[in-house]
């Protein structure tokens, strides 16, 4: 790729940006969203919960330690659509680094564009909302390029967790000497949460988006782990109905992220899209039953209704979001069911959360 080479970034709403292509030549499109973090590229770049997503980096710089394949991937490729940036690095400084951003993104087929403003991508985001978006380094002419914007499906009503699970079963833990079984339900997973619940004792089962509850339930699981993942929650009802037989087995569940909403949608509970979402490492969370803050690390763009919770019998508020008041966590009173709407496995991020977990083997424990 000529890195002087030029690239168009178009909005939804008309708002252009030109700036110079990074990764491969062509043209991609997909939900713009912005992501906080000043580090931590590589695992934003191979989250699941990214997939149909244009990811801006608000970081001044954005390659400058390159790429490091066996610690940092949190799946097994590049997830996000596409990537916008202000200086894009095309040396590393990091020693154990296998290759540069650039050459990672021309083996992932990434189109990405740097030298354009971030900050103000970002405010305009903030301040219009969340909307579609397209980068090119093939078409310049605006006019030509929205009319392949208007071809991009909206994030709204779109369900993508089936287009990044695993087609078969796996296990991760030791099943000689592990404490539980559980069963996990891959809408999306991270490796950094497979390795929390391992380090815990946990011998893990990782089905399929759309397995049924009857083949789950044939392996004699301890427990559940709902994933995150990306998409539309309420577009799932494969996976509502599951996680709501799941709950009433009696059995300790924890969900994250789209797992939260899932848990929250099969108790009766709904979601919204949110304005523009939450994507950081800096989102300041309360959990309520302990009074103690967390800083988290939160990266979605659908939450679940605030009123609905509170007028619920059977589900309390745990978390709060003490930005926006938005919920964080939620628990269910009659069965062993918890859930988080940020990442505790953190990866990027603080480790504030990571206590979750542990709270989950508790309940594996006290069953």
């Amino acid at each position: 790729m000529n890195q002087k080479k030029e690239a168009l970034l178009l909005l939804e709403d008309g708002t252009a940006y030109r700036g110079l292509a990074l990764g491969i030549d062509g043209t991609t499109g997909g939900e713009i969203c912005f992501n906080t973090g000043m580090t931590g590229y590589q695992e934003i770049y191979t989250d699941p919960s990214y997939f149909g997503q244009i990811i801006v980096n608000t970081n001044s710089h954005i390659g400058n330690y390159g790429v490091q394949l066996e610690d940092e991937e949190e799946s097994s490729s590049v997830k996000i659509k596409g990537m916008v940036c202000n200086t894009f690095s095309t040396i590393y400084s990091r020693d154990t680094a296998d290759y540069s951003l650039q050459e990672y993104f021309e083996r992932a087929k990434i189109v990405g564009i740097s030298n354009v403003d971030t900050r103000h991508i970002v405010r305009h985001v903030r301040e219009k909302g969340v909307m579609n978006a397209i980068i090119s380094s093939q078409i310049l002419d605006e006019k030509e390029l929205m009319n392949e914007l208007h071809k991009v499906p909206s994030m709204d009503g779109l369900e993508l967790s089936s287009q990044v699970t695993t087609d078969t079963p796996y296990f991760m833990g030791a099943e000689t000497g592990s404490k539980w079984r559980i069963a996990v339900m891959d809408y999306g997973i991270k490796k950094s949460i497979l390795n929390n619940l391992t380090k815990r004792g946990c011998y893990c089962k990782v089905f399929p988006a759309q397995t049924s509850f009857e083949e789950v339930m044939a392996w004699n699981p301890d427990g559940f782990f709902i994933s995150n993942g990306p998409g539309d929650p309420s577009a799932m009802p494969y996976a509502i109905k599951t996680v709501d037989e799941m709950v009433k087995t009696g059995k300790p569940l924890f969900g994250i992220c789209l797992g939260h909403q899932l848990l929250a949608l099969s108790s009766g509970i709904n979601t919204y899209k949110m304005h523009h979402g939450h994507r950081g490492l800096n989102h300041p969370v309360k959990n309520l039953i302990t009074g103690m803050c967390e800083i988290t690390s939160q990266n979605h763009g659908f939450a679940v209704n605030p009123d609905e919770i509170q007028s619920h019998p059977d589900v309390e508020i745990t978390h709060v979001n003490l930005n926006d008041k938005t919920i964080e966590g939620i628990r269910r009173k009659d069965y062993p069911a918890f859930s988080v709407q940020y990442h505790p496995e953190a990866s990027p991020g603080p480790h504030d959360s990571r206590y979750l977990f542990d709270e989950f083997a508790k309940l594996l424990s006290e069953v």
